[in-house]
Protein backbone atom coordinates (compact mmCIF):
# COMPACT_ATOMS: atom_id res chain seq x y z
CA UNK A 1 0.00 0.00 0.00
CA UNK A 2 0.92 3.58 -0.37
CA UNK A 3 -1.05 7.20 0.53
CA UNK A 4 -2.04 9.41 -2.79
CA UNK A 5 -3.51 12.67 -3.20
CA UNK A 6 -7.46 11.61 -3.25
CA UNK A 7 -10.66 12.56 -3.60
CA UNK A 8 -13.64 10.78 -3.50
CA UNK A 9 -16.20 13.13 -5.36
CA UNK A 10 -15.83 16.24 -8.03
CA UNK A 11 -15.79 19.94 -6.03
CA UNK A 12 -13.26 22.16 -4.34
CA UNK A 13 -10.30 22.19 -2.82
CA UNK A 14 -11.40 20.40 0.66
CA UNK A 15 -12.58 17.24 -1.49
CA UNK A 16 -9.04 16.70 -1.19
CA UNK A 17 -7.43 14.19 0.86
CA UNK A 18 -4.62 12.26 1.83
CA UNK A 19 -5.67 8.12 1.39
CA UNK A 20 -4.11 4.39 1.29
CA UNK A 21 -4.44 2.66 -2.18
CA UNK A 22 -2.97 0.57 -4.13
CA UNK A 23 0.69 0.70 -4.57
CA UNK A 24 1.57 0.25 -8.57
CA UNK A 25 3.29 -2.68 -10.07
CA UNK A 26 5.30 -1.55 -13.15
CA UNK A 27 4.50 -3.32 -16.53
CA UNK A 28 5.99 -3.72 -19.87
CA UNK A 29 8.65 -1.10 -20.22
CA UNK A 30 7.76 0.03 -17.32
CA UNK A 31 9.60 2.17 -14.29
CA UNK A 32 8.48 2.01 -10.70
CA UNK A 33 9.54 5.71 -9.48
CA UNK A 34 9.58 6.10 -5.36
CA UNK A 35 8.42 9.82 -5.83
CA UNK A 36 10.01 12.74 -3.82
CA UNK A 37 8.14 15.24 -5.25
CA UNK A 38 5.62 16.15 -7.19
CA UNK A 39 4.21 19.61 -8.69
CA UNK A 40 0.72 21.24 -9.19
CA UNK A 41 -0.86 21.96 -12.44
CA UNK A 42 -4.02 23.75 -13.72
CA UNK A 43 -4.83 19.85 -15.23
CA UNK A 44 -5.03 19.01 -11.64
CA UNK A 45 -7.56 21.69 -10.55
CA UNK A 46 -9.73 21.04 -13.50
CA UNK A 47 -9.71 17.01 -12.75
CA UNK A 48 -10.63 17.39 -8.80
CA UNK A 49 -13.82 19.77 -10.48
CA UNK A 50 -14.75 16.83 -12.60
CA UNK A 51 -13.59 18.44 -15.84
CA UNK A 52 -10.56 16.90 -17.55
CA UNK A 53 -10.75 13.37 -16.34
CA UNK A 54 -7.71 10.55 -17.01
CA UNK A 55 -6.97 9.03 -20.02
CA UNK A 56 -8.14 5.40 -20.31
CA UNK A 57 -5.85 3.32 -18.52
CA UNK A 58 -4.16 6.01 -16.72
CA UNK A 59 -4.23 6.65 -13.16
CA UNK A 60 -6.92 8.58 -11.96
CA UNK A 61 -4.23 9.91 -8.86
CA UNK A 62 -3.75 13.56 -9.73
CA UNK A 63 0.18 14.54 -10.79
CA UNK A 64 1.07 14.93 -13.81
CA UNK A 65 5.00 14.93 -13.19
CA UNK A 66 7.31 14.01 -10.44
CA UNK A 67 11.05 13.60 -9.11
CA UNK A 68 12.14 10.46 -7.07
CA UNK A 69 14.75 7.65 -7.52
CA UNK A 70 13.99 4.41 -9.55
CA UNK A 71 12.68 1.78 -7.15
CA UNK A 72 12.09 -0.94 -9.59
CA UNK A 73 12.18 -2.03 -12.99
CA UNK A 74 8.98 -3.77 -15.06
CA UNK A 75 9.89 -6.95 -17.90
CA UNK A 76 11.34 -6.15 -20.95
CA UNK A 77 13.24 -2.56 -19.41
CA UNK A 78 16.57 -1.75 -22.00
CA UNK A 79 18.34 -1.50 -19.53
CA UNK A 80 18.75 2.46 -19.30
CA UNK A 81 18.09 3.02 -15.52
CA UNK A 82 18.99 1.18 -12.82
CA UNK A 83 17.72 0.81 -9.39
CA UNK A 84 18.70 4.09 -7.22
CA UNK A 85 19.06 6.60 -10.62
CA UNK A 86 17.73 10.23 -9.59
CA UNK A 87 14.97 10.46 -12.67
CA UNK A 88 12.23 12.81 -12.90
CA UNK A 89 9.68 12.33 -15.17
CA UNK A 90 6.47 13.46 -17.34
CA UNK A 91 3.10 11.64 -16.58
CA UNK A 92 -0.06 11.19 -17.45
CA UNK A 93 -1.34 11.13 -14.08
CA UNK A 94 -0.39 9.34 -10.93
CA UNK A 95 2.54 11.74 -9.13
CA UNK A 96 1.23 12.94 -6.27
CA UNK A 97 1.89 9.38 -4.28
CA UNK A 98 4.89 7.68 -3.15
CA UNK A 99 5.28 5.61 -5.76
CA UNK A 100 4.14 5.94 -9.67
CA UNK A 101 4.65 3.76 -12.43
CA UNK A 102 6.30 5.26 -15.85
CA UNK A 103 7.24 4.51 -19.31
CA UNK A 104 11.00 4.33 -19.79
CA UNK A 105 10.99 6.57 -22.48
CA UNK A 106 9.26 9.42 -20.50
CA UNK A 107 12.25 9.72 -17.94
CA UNK A 108 14.84 12.01 -17.43
CA UNK A 109 18.11 11.91 -15.31
CA UNK A 110 18.21 14.81 -13.03
CA UNK A 111 20.13 16.95 -13.50
CA UNK A 112 23.38 17.35 -11.01
CA UNK A 113 23.32 19.60 -8.09
CA UNK A 114 19.54 19.96 -8.11
CA UNK A 115 17.24 18.75 -5.53
CA UNK A 116 14.22 16.60 -6.32
CA UNK A 117 11.83 19.88 -5.30
CA UNK A 118 13.57 21.65 -8.11
CA UNK A 119 13.86 18.94 -10.22
CA UNK A 120 9.62 17.72 -9.92
CA UNK A 121 9.16 21.76 -11.21
CA UNK A 122 10.44 20.87 -14.73
CA UNK A 123 8.87 17.78 -16.63
CA UNK A 124 5.47 19.41 -17.38
CA UNK A 125 5.86 22.94 -17.49
CA UNK A 126 9.66 22.89 -19.41
CA UNK A 127 8.25 19.96 -21.97
CA UNK A 128 4.91 22.17 -22.04
CA UNK A 129 6.64 25.28 -23.26
CA UNK A 130 9.71 23.52 -25.12
CA UNK A 131 6.92 21.54 -27.44
CA UNK A 132 4.94 24.67 -27.81
CA UNK A 133 8.08 26.82 -29.41
CA UNK A 134 9.45 24.08 -31.10
CA UNK A 135 7.62 21.06 -32.05
CA UNK A 136 4.79 23.25 -33.08
CA UNK A 137 5.81 27.31 -33.26
CA UNK A 138 9.01 26.14 -34.85
CA UNK A 139 10.83 29.01 -33.19
CA UNK A 140 13.20 30.60 -35.39
CA UNK A 141 16.38 33.22 -33.73
CA UNK A 142 15.57 36.70 -33.66
CA UNK A 143 11.97 36.02 -33.62
CA UNK A 144 9.40 38.02 -30.86
CA UNK A 145 7.22 35.74 -28.79
CA UNK A 146 4.43 37.05 -26.50
CA UNK A 147 3.90 34.90 -24.02
CA UNK A 148 0.40 35.39 -21.57
CA UNK A 149 0.35 33.89 -17.69
CA UNK A 150 4.37 34.75 -18.08
CA UNK A 151 4.76 34.42 -14.26
CA UNK A 152 3.28 30.61 -14.62
CA UNK A 153 5.26 27.36 -14.56
CA UNK A 154 5.02 27.12 -18.54
CA UNK A 155 5.61 30.77 -18.93
CA UNK A 156 8.81 31.45 -16.87
CA UNK A 157 10.23 28.42 -18.79
CA UNK A 158 8.94 29.29 -21.54
CA UNK A 159 10.68 33.01 -21.20
CA UNK A 160 14.11 30.85 -20.60
CA UNK A 161 13.34 29.00 -23.94
CA UNK A 162 12.81 31.45 -26.40
CA UNK A 163 16.06 33.34 -25.12
CA UNK A 164 18.19 29.86 -25.14
CA UNK A 165 16.51 29.88 -29.11
CA UNK A 166 17.60 33.25 -29.80
CA UNK A 167 14.62 34.70 -29.56
CA UNK A 168 13.05 37.57 -27.78
CA UNK A 169 10.68 36.63 -24.90
CA UNK A 170 7.82 39.38 -24.33
CA UNK A 171 4.96 38.64 -21.55
CA UNK A 172 2.02 39.62 -19.89
CA UNK A 173 1.13 39.08 -16.43
CA UNK A 174 -1.50 40.63 -13.67
CA UNK A 175 0.94 42.24 -10.69
CA UNK A 176 4.20 44.38 -10.90
CA UNK A 177 5.21 41.19 -9.19
CA UNK A 178 4.95 39.02 -11.50
CA UNK A 179 6.08 41.36 -13.92
CA UNK A 180 9.29 42.01 -12.81
CA UNK A 181 10.11 37.94 -11.57
CA UNK A 182 9.46 37.53 -15.21
CA UNK A 183 12.15 40.22 -15.97
CA UNK A 184 14.13 38.43 -13.68
CA UNK A 185 13.57 35.41 -16.01
CA UNK A 186 14.74 37.20 -19.17
CA UNK A 187 11.40 39.16 -20.66
CA UNK A 188 12.23 41.59 -22.61
CA UNK A 189 9.23 43.73 -21.94
CA UNK A 190 6.02 42.77 -19.88
CA UNK A 191 2.84 44.31 -19.58
CA UNK A 192 -0.13 44.06 -17.34
CA UNK A 193 -3.39 43.09 -18.73
CA UNK A 194 -4.97 44.43 -16.09
CA UNK A 195 -4.70 48.06 -16.38
CA UNK A 196 -3.38 48.26 -19.84
CA UNK A 197 -4.51 46.99 -23.91
CA UNK A 198 -1.02 44.31 -24.09
CA UNK A 199 -1.68 44.72 -27.73
CA UNK A 200 -0.82 48.69 -28.24
CA UNK A 201 1.78 47.69 -25.76
CA UNK A 202 3.07 45.11 -27.87
CA UNK A 203 3.02 46.55 -31.34
CA UNK A 204 4.80 49.82 -29.59
CA UNK A 205 7.14 47.27 -28.61
CA UNK A 206 7.88 45.74 -32.41
CA UNK A 207 7.52 48.94 -33.80
CA UNK A 208 4.20 48.06 -35.62
CA UNK A 209 5.32 44.66 -36.80
CA UNK A 210 4.03 42.49 -34.05
CA UNK A 211 4.97 39.14 -32.54
CA UNK A 212 5.91 36.16 -34.58
CA UNK A 213 4.38 33.70 -32.04
CA UNK A 214 2.00 34.12 -29.15
CA UNK A 215 1.88 30.90 -26.67
CA UNK A 216 -2.22 31.79 -25.50
CA UNK A 217 -3.39 29.56 -22.51
CA UNK A 218 -6.40 32.53 -22.00
CA UNK A 219 -8.27 31.61 -24.93
CA UNK A 220 -11.99 33.48 -25.94
CA UNK A 221 -11.50 37.02 -24.16
CA UNK A 222 -7.58 37.26 -25.85
CA UNK A 223 -8.96 36.78 -29.67
CA UNK A 224 -9.31 40.30 -30.62
CA UNK A 225 -6.09 41.60 -28.88
CA UNK A 226 -3.87 38.60 -29.92
CA UNK A 227 -5.16 39.28 -33.14
CA UNK A 228 -4.78 43.06 -33.41
CA UNK A 229 -0.44 42.53 -32.45
CA UNK A 230 0.07 39.48 -34.19
CA UNK A 231 2.76 39.70 -37.31
CA UNK A 232 1.81 38.68 -40.93
CA UNK A 233 2.76 34.87 -41.28
CA UNK A 234 2.37 34.96 -37.30
CA UNK A 235 1.59 31.59 -35.32
CA UNK A 236 -1.04 31.95 -32.36
CA UNK A 237 -0.69 28.93 -30.40
CA UNK A 238 -3.55 27.87 -28.32
CA UNK A 239 -2.53 25.36 -24.65
CA UNK A 240 -5.27 26.25 -22.05
CA UNK A 241 -8.90 28.18 -22.01
CA UNK A 242 -8.46 29.86 -19.11
CA UNK A 243 -11.10 32.44 -20.48
CA UNK A 244 -13.36 30.14 -22.01
CA UNK A 245 -13.60 29.18 -25.40
CA UNK A 246 -16.13 31.35 -27.05
CA UNK A 247 -15.32 33.80 -30.02
CA UNK A 248 -17.80 36.26 -30.48
CA UNK A 249 -16.69 38.27 -33.97
CA UNK A 250 -15.13 37.45 -37.32
CA UNK A 251 -11.89 36.25 -36.42
CA UNK A 252 -11.40 33.84 -39.91
CA UNK A 253 -11.58 37.00 -41.90
CA UNK A 254 -8.59 38.78 -39.23
CA UNK A 255 -7.15 35.93 -39.10
CA UNK A 256 -7.11 34.88 -42.94
CA UNK A 257 -5.88 38.76 -43.37
CA UNK A 258 -2.76 38.70 -41.78
CA UNK A 259 -2.23 35.29 -43.41
CA UNK A 260 -1.81 33.83 -39.86
CA UNK A 261 -2.06 30.29 -38.19
CA UNK A 262 -3.97 29.02 -35.45
CA UNK A 263 -2.08 25.61 -33.63
CA UNK A 264 -3.71 24.10 -30.84
CA UNK A 265 -1.56 21.56 -28.18
CA UNK A 266 -2.42 19.43 -25.84
CA UNK A 267 0.21 17.49 -24.16
CA UNK A 268 -1.55 15.13 -21.65
CA UNK A 269 -3.60 13.80 -24.26
CA UNK A 270 -1.06 12.97 -26.32
CA UNK A 271 -0.37 9.22 -27.24
CA UNK A 272 1.22 6.67 -24.57
CA UNK A 273 1.72 3.54 -27.42
CA UNK A 274 3.70 4.27 -30.50
CA UNK A 275 1.70 2.80 -33.61
CA UNK A 276 4.22 0.01 -34.06
CA UNK A 277 6.39 -1.27 -31.95
CA UNK A 278 9.53 0.26 -33.82
CA UNK A 279 8.18 4.10 -33.90
CA UNK A 280 9.00 6.05 -30.90
CA UNK A 281 5.82 7.71 -28.82
CA UNK A 282 5.73 12.03 -29.36
CA UNK A 283 6.07 11.79 -25.49
CA UNK A 284 9.48 9.62 -26.13
CA UNK A 285 10.47 12.03 -28.56
CA UNK A 286 9.61 15.35 -27.19
CA UNK A 287 11.60 13.50 -23.98
CA UNK A 288 14.27 12.85 -26.06
CA UNK A 289 14.59 15.97 -27.87
CA UNK A 290 14.50 17.83 -24.41
CA UNK A 291 17.09 15.57 -23.07
CA UNK A 292 19.61 16.43 -25.57
CA UNK A 293 18.81 20.03 -26.51
CA UNK A 294 17.89 21.47 -22.85
CA UNK A 295 18.95 19.42 -20.24
CA UNK A 296 22.29 20.37 -20.22
CA UNK A 297 21.67 24.20 -19.70
CA UNK A 298 20.07 23.20 -15.78
CA UNK A 299 23.92 22.31 -14.98
CA UNK A 300 25.84 24.70 -12.97
CA UNK A 301 29.03 25.42 -15.39
CA UNK A 302 26.11 25.96 -18.48
CA UNK A 303 25.82 29.17 -20.13
CA UNK A 304 23.17 29.81 -20.51
CA UNK A 305 22.13 28.91 -17.17
CA UNK A 306 18.29 27.50 -16.93
CA UNK A 307 16.15 27.16 -13.71
CA UNK A 308 13.43 26.01 -13.17
CA UNK A 309 11.55 28.31 -10.58
CA UNK A 310 9.71 27.03 -7.66
CA UNK A 311 6.96 29.41 -5.74
CA UNK A 312 6.38 27.48 -2.78
CA UNK A 313 6.38 23.91 -1.54
CA UNK A 314 3.29 22.11 0.26
CA UNK A 315 3.50 18.45 2.15
CA UNK A 316 1.15 16.10 0.30
CA UNK A 317 -1.31 16.21 3.50
CA UNK A 318 -1.89 20.13 2.84
CA UNK A 319 -2.43 19.05 -0.79
CA UNK A 320 -6.08 21.32 -0.94
CA UNK A 321 -3.84 24.17 0.41
CA UNK A 322 -1.62 23.91 -2.30
CA UNK A 323 -4.72 24.07 -4.84
CA UNK A 324 -6.40 26.98 -2.70
CA UNK A 325 -2.99 28.69 -3.76
CA UNK A 326 -3.49 28.47 -7.45
CA UNK A 327 -6.58 28.57 -7.97
CA UNK A 328 -6.33 32.15 -6.63
CA UNK A 329 -3.69 32.65 -8.86
CA UNK A 330 -0.91 33.81 -6.41
CA UNK A 331 1.91 31.66 -7.55
CA UNK A 332 5.13 32.77 -9.57
CA UNK A 333 6.58 29.89 -11.08
CA UNK A 334 5.66 26.30 -9.76
CA UNK A 335 3.91 25.19 -6.49
CA UNK A 336 5.36 21.85 -5.59
CA UNK A 337 4.43 19.15 -3.34
CA UNK A 338 6.82 17.36 -1.25
CA UNK A 339 5.88 13.20 -0.70
CA UNK A 340 6.94 12.53 2.83
CA UNK A 341 8.51 8.81 3.16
Amino acid sequence: KMFAAYFDCPGGPENLCMKEVMKPSPGQGEVLVKVSASALNRADLLQRRGKYPPLEGASDILGLEAAGSVAGLGPGCRGRWKVGDAVMALLSGGGQAQYVTVPEGHLMPIPKDMTFIQAAAIPEAWLTAFQLLHFVGKIQEGETVLIHAGASGVGMAAIQLVRLAKAIPIVTAGTQEKLKATANAGAAAGFNYKNEDFSEKVLEFTQGSGVDIILDCVGGSYWEKNLNCLSTDGRWILYGLLSGGEVHGDLLARLLSKRASIHTSLLRSRDKEASNGYQQSYKERLVRAFSEDVLPYFSGEASPRLQPLVDSVYPLHKIAEAHRVMEENKNIGKIVIEVPV
